[in-house]
């Protein structure tokens, strides 16, 4: 029997990159899998409506959203068992990202030359609050929302469960733009609090940290940065989004069933956390 057969799976941001690697593994290890994205059609066309799997639009920055979403969810589906919030951006309007990567090229640049560097790569006083707010209404407020959410379901049916959210190495190496890192230093923070307060009810919550992968999220990055990236991994490559699913599916399954309050660097040994 395969690990997960018999489980109902929700995965946001589930239709491109990471997301949809783990919701394909969630499936090929056996659980009926909702894939919830922005765009519902997006999200509709992983599965389609192969073997019960279903994808509903959501924008979980929205609690409403996010609500009424997890409700058809437990509807459909008949509950949750397994949540990984994998929803996620990098960039928010006038973030300050343009300027942050100008900087640091043109330090690097000096610094190759030979000269002193009077360039520096400022983001925060080029930070918009509308660039703040919605990067940390979807990493941090989407996440929460989801879980929420998620709990509400398992609870109510006083049934275990896992979730898993994904993080970054950025939050334990500080490295990368200062919304998105405060962001996954927060969700670390809320996957070690909801560990100990959903202990009791056999509910295991854990994050994983991606190091660099390449995904659709890295056209945001210039070319020089992701080599840059890539090059700094000890293993000398980025991931790929199935290498992160991987250890999705591991903490998912009851393979992780003494597993919880963890996180799960899957990094290629950039950063060690």
């Amino acid at each position: 029997m395969k690990r997960l057969q018999g489980r109902r799976a929700v995965v946001t941001g589930g239709a491109q990159g990471i997301g949809r690697a783990i919701a394909e593994r969630l499936a090929a290890d056996g659980a009926t899998v909702a894939v919830i994205d922005r765009e519902k059609s997006a999200a509709a066309a992983v599965f389609g409506d192969a073997d019960g799997h279903i994808g509903l639009g959501c924008d979980v920055s929205d609690s409403a959203s996010v609500d009424v979403a997890m409700a058809e969810v437990a509807k459909r589906l008949g509950g949750i068992d397994i949540l990984v919030c994998n929803a996620g951006i990098g960039r928010g309007p006038d973030d300050g990202s343009e300027q942050m990567y100008a900087g640091a090229a043109e330090r690097a640049a000096q610094i190759g030359r030979g000269e002193t560097p009077t360039a520096h790569p400022d983001q925060s006083i080029h930070m918009s609050d509308a660039g703040w707010l919605a990067v940390m209404g979807v990493n941090v407020n989407g996440a929460f929302y989801c879980c929420r959410a998620a709990l509400r379901d398992m609870a109510a049916r006083n049934a275990a469960g896992s979730i898993v959210l994904i993080a970054s190495t950025s939050a334990a190496s500080g490295e990368g733009p200062i919304h998105y890192v405060t962001s996954k230093a927060a969700i670390v923070g809320l996957a070690r609090g909801l560990a100990r307060e959903v202990a009791s009810r056999n509910i295991r919550v854990n994050a994983v940290h991606p190091g660099p992968t390449d995904t659709p999220i890295m056209a945001n990055v210039p070319d020089s940065v992701r080599a840059d990236l890539a090059r700094a991994v000890p293993l000398g490559r980025m991931a790929q989004p199935e290498e992160i699913a991987a250890a999705v599916a591991f903490l998912a399954s009851d393979d992780a069933s003494f597993v919880t309050g963890s996180v799960v660097a899957a990094n290629g040994g950039s950063y060690l956390c």
